[in-house]
C-alpha cells in the first residue's frame, strides 16, 4: 500500500531518466563495482553515470545509438559493459541485489523450492 513515507522513498521526480539510481541505490551498487585497473590512467569516468547509462539501456530498451547525450558515449558504455560481464561483476552484482531483496521481503536469501517439490498440474491443495 502506498503511505507517505512509501512514496517519498520511491520518488523518481527529480531524477533526470527512469533508470538513472536514486542516492539510496548508489550506495548500494557502489560498493559491488570493481576498482580501476592497475597502471592504466587514472578513470576520467564516473562510474554512477556508467551505471546510468546501462539502466537507461536495460530498464527503457533504448538503443545504443539512442543514449542521451549528457550520458557517457556508447562506446565508453559498452566497454564496461563487456568488461564487467567478463569478469563477472555483473553477476556479482545481480546476486548480491537478489539477496538484498529476499532479505527485505523477509524471505530466504536463496530460493529453497526444489522442482521435485513443485505442485503437480491439475493437483487441488
Amino acid at each position: 500500500m502506498w503511505t507517505k513515507e512509501n512514496r517519498a522513498r520511491y520518488d523518481r521526480s527529480k531524477l533526470r531518466y527512469e533508470g538513472d539510481l536514486t542516492d539510496e541505490g548508489w550506495v548500494l551498487v557502489a560498493l559491488l563495482i570493481p576498482p580501476a585497473k592497475h597502471g592504466g590512467a587514472h578513470r576520467a569516468v564516473d562510474e554512477r553515470e556508467i551505471v546510468n547509462g546501462l539502466m537507461c539501456i536495460l530498464s527503457a530498451g533504448c538503443q545504443w545509438r539512442a543514449i542521451p547525450k549528457d550520458l557517457p558515449p556508447r562506446s565508453t558504455l559498452y566497454g564496461y559493459l563487456d568488461r564487467w560481464d567478463w569478469d563477472g561483476a555483473l553477476e556479482r552484482l545481480h546476486h548480491a541485489l537478489y539477496v538484498l531483496c529476499r532479505q527485505q521481503a523477509r524471505r530466504w536469501p536463496s530460493s529453497t523450492a526444489k522442482a521435485s517439490e513443485a505442485p503437480k498440474k491439475g493437483v487441488r491443495d
